[in-house]
């Protein structure tokens, strides 16, 4: 599968694209004006490593939690793709995203996020199927609860735990892989219908 994956949830964002049997990335820095440049970085990207969009079959974009305004950007630009291209369109978010390579290996996972000061977890099963709705959590209650589940966590954001939190004894520091994306569509774990921004409050 040629796919290309766009990824602005965080401060540091990312492009991604399998294709010609290559890979090729790039990193968005953070910047005021992300929004109106992503049409310009992705048509730069695709020209440095000529590349063309009708190399792709796919489409993945992250649907958050993340930056409301960058999420809706980047979730119209990659509509915008799609239909003018005919290109097939998926989303995914980072709770999921993060459990990916622990797939049938744990029986419980617990995906956790911080995101505005405040922590958010999503608890999946061993096939990755969401057992409960993302809920917001406390330190404390992590810290009491959540010793001994299997937790994990975006290593692109660890940075904004606490210490505490990344001393817990099951904790694991994944890095965020978009190669996973196309095993995550494979196992039916994408949207592909309802492909809107996650928001917390």
């Amino acid at each position: 599968m040629n796919f290309l994956s766009i990824d602005c949830s965080t401060e540091t964002g990312s492009l991604f694209v399998k294709a010609k049997n290559k890979t090729f990335s790039k990193v968005l820095q953070s910047d005021k004006f992300i929004n109106d440049l992503l049409v310009k970085k992705i048509l730069d990207f695709f020209e440095e490593n000529d590349l063309k969009f009708d190399d792709l079959s796919q489409i993945f974009v992250n649907q958050g939690p993340g930056n409301f305004s960058s999420l809706r950007s980047s979730l119209a630009i990659a509509k915008g793709i799609s239909i003018s291209k005919n290109i097939r369109l998926c989303g995914y978010n980072t709770f999921t995203w993060a459990c990916a390579k622990f797939f049938n290996k744990k029986d419980f996972i617990y995906s956790l996020i911080k995101f505005r000061e405040k922590y958010f977890i999503k608890k999946y099963d061993k096939k990755l199927k969401s057992i409960l709705k993302v809920e917001e959590i406390t330190e404390q209650e992590i810290l009491e609860k959540y010793d001994n589940k299997f937790i994990v966590i975006p290593k692109n954001t660890s940075k904004y735990f606490s210490e505490k939190i990344l001393k817990l004894s099951n904790l694991d520091i994944v890095d965020l892989d978009h190669n996973e994306l196309e095993f995550l569509q494979l196992k039916g774990l994408l949207n592909e219908d309802l492909i809107k921004p996650l928001y917390l409050s």
